[in-house]
């Protein structure tokens, strides 16, 4: 499993972008801001780089491509700590829409969001911000008149503060169902939630009364277990990204940092640190490259290969930041050091939709009925 030529161009493409457009000095400065998405940075990316939407099909207005060319630009925005909507706007709101399978739905709201004209993000969370196949603490009810009425709260919703619509999924007396929910509705409170990771926006999403149209097609809840094997992959990505990112700044400053007449990097201690640092990332390669192929080419261990980059790769990046400010000493304890950004969307990352134990589980259960 090797990364093609195309996926190697369209690497070097986003990590000029980001570099140039979207570099940590400018990722500080929206910390220390309102927490807003930078506009003209996200319109470059949907309108000029035509990033949005590279696995959603031709027929939609996408590039037709896969998961395997968006781990591609989720690897470079976790090396870059991009804070953007990516993730939940171009890679998991779109396939929700299409695991559901309702075409009007398709044709009423991809051709937007890949333009980059509606901000559309999933809500697929409980209360307590636990991943939910059956609409966690939200739930749903016919008005009437065809509309559907819809109230509950969700937490840790991704990008939910730039939405300008929700995809809910909500419970309803025949099981959970899919909703389209803008924002700007009555009853609709979207509020910012402080987390670890101040690059990545989270917020507290309180329905009440608030109008929804329900999006029909195939079971939602199968759907929603299928976004979720992406989603798990997709932060996986995102996290080879960070650690492949820390063992840079690791052997950079390795080489550099100067004590007892050379640098620190001749330290037998620090070599095994780094050495270690990189087997545990060409590890996590690996495996988010397995699980990336499984979901694109429908395999039967697609689920198994997602909950195995979410259990290594949490892992690995988690692994890597600490020994990263092992490698960088008290410096990488400042607040003016960009280690602790790292350590700090590693961790956090950990904890996004889930936790990595009930993956883990999963991962364990398929190697006991291996062994039947």
């Amino acid at each position: 499993m090797r990364e093609t030529e195309e996926q190697a161009d369209l690497r070097a493409v986003v990590r000029r972008f980001l570099a140039e457009r979207a570099d940590l000095t400018r990722v500080r400065t929206l910390m220390a801001g309102d927490g807003t998405v930078d506009q003209t940075v996200w319109k470059e990316i949907t309108r000029g780089l035509g990033l949005v939407g590279l696995a959603v099909p031709e027929l939609w207005g996408g590039a037709g491509r896969g998961l395997a060319e968006e781990t591609v630009v989720l690897e470079e925005a976790g090396r870059a700590l991009y804070g953007g909507p990516y993730l939940a706007a171009s890679v998991l709101a779109p396939a929700l829409l299409l695991e559901v399978g309702d075409e009007a739905a398709c044709a009423a709201h991809l051709p937007a969001i890949l333009a980059g004209d509606t901000l559309a993000v999933p809500v697929v969370t409980s209360g307590t911000g636990e991943w939910s196949a059956g609409g966690g603490d939200l739930t749903a009810r016919a008005d009437g008149t065809g509309g559907w009425t819809l109230g509950g709260v969700a937490s840790h919703v991704v990008d939910a503060s730039a939405a300008d619509l929700l995809l809910v999924v909500a419970g309803t007396t025949d099981g959970p169902a899919l909703f389209a929910v803008p924002t700007m509705g009555p009853g609709v409170t979207v509020t910012p939630q402080p987390g670890l990771d101040q690059t990545r926006g989270l917020a507290r999403v309180e329905l009440r009364e608030a109008a929804g149209t329900r999006i029909g097609g195939r079971r939602v809840d199968t759907a929603v277990r299928e976004l979720r094997d992406r989603a798990w992959v997709a932060v996986a990505a995102e996290q080879l990204g960070v650690a492949s990112r820390c063992l840079e700044l690791s052997v950079d400053y390795a080489t550099t940092r100067q004590q007892f007449g050379g640098p620190i990097g001749r330290f037998q201690a620090v070599k095994h640190l780094c050495a270690d640092m990189y087997l545990t990332v060409e590890a996590a390669r690996s495996v988010v490259l397995y699980a990336e192929r499984a979901i694109d080419e429908l395999l039967p261990e697609r689920t198994v290969g997602a909950a195995m980059a979410r259990v290594w790769c949490s892992d690995a990046a988690c692994r890597v930041a600490a020994d990263t400010v092992q490698v960088h000493g008290g410096i990488g304890f400042t607040w003016e050091s960009d280690v602790h950004l790292y350590f700090k969307r590693a961790e956090a990352s950990a904890l996004l939709f889930g936790d990595p134990d009930d993956a883990a589980e999963i991962v364990a259960a398929a190697r006991l009925e291996e062994t039947r």
